[in-house]
């Protein structure tokens, strides 16, 4: 067993010697460092959501509408504290996955290896973005757990590829989004007019991918602008016709589990279990896609009564906390996405601070609860409560 808890008796240990914490454990707090080092245009495109904002704000809204209920006198000796969860037949340490996010290197210039050198030591798998700014064999080797984000794009041959290049180089499951057939109206990447992909950022598993390269006259040009790949790449970038038949199609190209993430509708994830998918991952994207849509949080239950034991859930969308973590998992979620707060770790620290906020947020949540007199996994509806 993993004792996550152990950070916090290590912060007040190394207080008595005069070593006091580098980094924040409010999630606000660590946003201001993150817009303090960051440029205007790539803290806009991590902190920034679609319209007013409204989806994102309803997403930490919805955290507020629930109230933990802790059993108080149950004997501690009937729970062992474990955050451990099994996914898919393998064992995990904790519940919380990173969840992914594209373009890091205009967070920091080690992007996603550096993500993976800070969930490494905390046993938290990387679940990798498509438009990632380094190829995926190099994230393979450098993490020791990952998934792959499959933004399914409009040629279908692309998704094949980029499905057998990250079964081939060790993904433990694929997840396709599902929600961004084009980017959200986000205004404050439109207020600086900062597109990332335009300057050939985020494009590196595309660049590098044999089909995608197929397709151009000329080899990609890293860092180019409005350059015949940049175009091609927007072109392809995504498929406005995704369906539940186009995702049942990588039953042809792999065998790792197969998770759709973006649902927030219980019928619309019946679909999916019901066409082969193994997993649905509960996200509006983090509020980034359309203005004024459902919380994640409030469609969770519903979406776990569609799916019943059929296949895993997963939630993704406004966590900042291990206590948000609980909160999930009361509500039928097996296991947690975590994101803005490890990106502003990242553009702070690097490693060190992605690793940061994972150690810190599962601290809490073994903590919080060891607290409610159960393990993590054990939480369930009669945990939680909707405030007045």
């Amino acid at each position: 067993m993993s004792h996550f808890a152990q950070y916090q008796d290590g912060v007040y240990a190394d207080a008595t010697e005069g070593r006091l914490p580098s980094l924040p454990y409010h999630h606000e707090q660590l946003r201001d460092m993150a817009a303090g080092r960051l440029e205007p245009g790539p803290f806009g495109y991590v902190e920034g959501s679609a319209g007013r904002e409204r989806t994102a704000d309803a997403n930490a809204d919805a955290f507020a509408r629930y109230a933990l209920r802790p059993r108080s006198l149950r004997p501690g000796a009937e729970h062992s504290g474990d955050l451990g969860v099994t996914l898919f037949g393998r064992r995990y340490p904790s519940p919380l996955l990173t969840a992914p996010i594209g373009v890091l290197e205009q967070v920091h210039e080690e992007s996603e290896l550096a993500v993976a050198r800070g969930a490494n030591p905390v046993g938290v798998p990387v679940v990798l973005s498509t438009a990632s700014s380094t190829p995926m064999e190099e994230v393979a080797e450098a993490a020791d757990e990952w998934w792959y984000q499959l933004y399914w794009p409009s040629d279908d041959e692309l998704a094949e590829s980029f499905v057998r290049r990250a079964t081939a180089a060790g993904a433990s499951a694929i997840v396709v989004t599902c929600d961004t057939k084009r980017l959200g109206w986000r205004p404050q990447d439109l207020s600086l007019g900062h597109l990332p992909f335009l300057r050939s950022q985020g494009t590196a598993n595309y660049f590098s991918d044999p089909e995608f390269r197929s397709r151009l006259k000329a080899d990609p040009e890293p860092g180019g602008v409005f350059t015949e790949a940049v175009f091609h790449f927007l072109g392809a970038f995504a498929s406005k016709a995704l369906s539940t038949e186009n995702i049942a199609r990588i039953r042809q190209w792999t065998d790792l589990p197969v998770l759709v993430k973006g649902v927030v509708r219980g019928d619309e994830a019946a679909d999916l279990v019901d066409a082969g998918v193994d997993g649905i991952v509960v996200s509006n994207h983090g509020g980034r896609q359309i203005d004024n849509a459902v919380a994640a949080l409030d469609a969770l239950p519903e979406v776990v009564d569609a799916v019943g034991d059929r296949a895993t859930v997963l939630f993704d969308s406004g966590v900042r906390s291990g206590a948000d973590v609980a909160v999930a998992m009361a509500l039928g979620a097996q296991a947690v996405l975590l994101g803005r707060p490890w990106v502003y770790g990242l553009a702070v620290e690097g490693a060190a601070g992605v690793e940061h906020v994972l150690r810190a947020t599962l601290a809490e949540l073994q903590i919080t609860a060891e607290l409610m007199g159960k393990d993590a996994a054990e939480l369930d509806a009669s945990d939680v409560t909707r405030r007045p």
